[in-house]
């Protein structure tokens, strides 16, 4: 299987709601076999996604983690992070990216402001509704 049959795979298994797909193609030695396999209560992660941000509390200026996974401040080693503390964002800008099951996951700004706080360690575990970022 190449990578767009296993993408249609994981689509097919996200809208059907299923825990699990299995597929195999063949017998014996010879036999192919994948397994989808979702890790939680949310929907399968697509490659590089972009994950829906948590929506805020009444009030808050906390930016949640939407996803379990590590925690990335940029989108590679050695370069630089996607936002600096003292920097404004607008609504859908790049703050992070969460990696889920060898999956990168843009984590998008759900507001506008400034970079107050970074509250995760970079290359971290974070649980989904994690404080990442204080924007005010």
């Amino acid at each position: 299987m190449d990578a767009d049959e296993i993408k249609a795979l994981i689509a097919i298994a996200e809208e059907a709601g299923l825990a699990e797909l299995e597929i195999a193609e063949g017998a014996g030695a010879a036999a192919k076999r994948i397994r989808i396999v979702r890790a939680g209560p949310g929907p399968v992660a697509a490659p590089a996604a972009e994950a829906k941000p948590a929506p805020p509390a009444s009030g808050s200026d906390i930016v949640a983690a939407p996803l379990s996974g590590l925690f990335y401040r940029a989108p590679a080693p050695g370069e630089a992070p996607f936002v600096e503390v003292g920097q404004s964002v607008s609504v859908g800008e790049v703050l992070c990216i969460i990696e889920s099951m060898k999956m990168m996951n843009k984590v998008p700004s759900d507001r506008a402001g400034t970079v107050a706080e970074v509250l995760a360690q970079n290359g971290n575990p974070v649980e989904t509704g994690a404080a990442l970022f204080r924007i005010v």
